[in-house]
């Protein structure tokens, strides 16, 4: 796709609101992924160690890691098992 084609329609889609709550999804699912990876990792352990941690199987933890879509109870026990506090919070 050329620039100037993406660019038009970057501001097309900046005025269509179910383009607009589709990309706020996937940058949340982006940015729990990013949290889950880097957390994980100060912590010093691997997919596979989080995911025993859980009780999980550790494609759990890939698919969050992936930014595919998990529950509020899969992410609470992932915060647990990292000793974080999961915040849920309407900005």
């Amino acid at each position: 796709m050329k620039r100037e084609n993406f660019e038009r329609l970057l501001v097309e889609q900046a005025n269509n609101p179910q383009a607009k709550i589709a990309f706020e999804i996937e940058k949340a699912k982006l940015d729990i992924s990013t949290l889950v990876i880097e957390t994980r990792r100060a912590a010093g352990i691997t997919q596979s160690e989080l995911a025993s941690r859980v009780k999980v199987p550790q494609s759990t933890v890939a698919r969050i890691e992936n930014c595919e879509n998990t529950s509020i109870d899969t992410l609470s026990k992932v915060a647990s098992a990292l000793d974080k506090k999961l915040i849920i919070n309407f900005a």
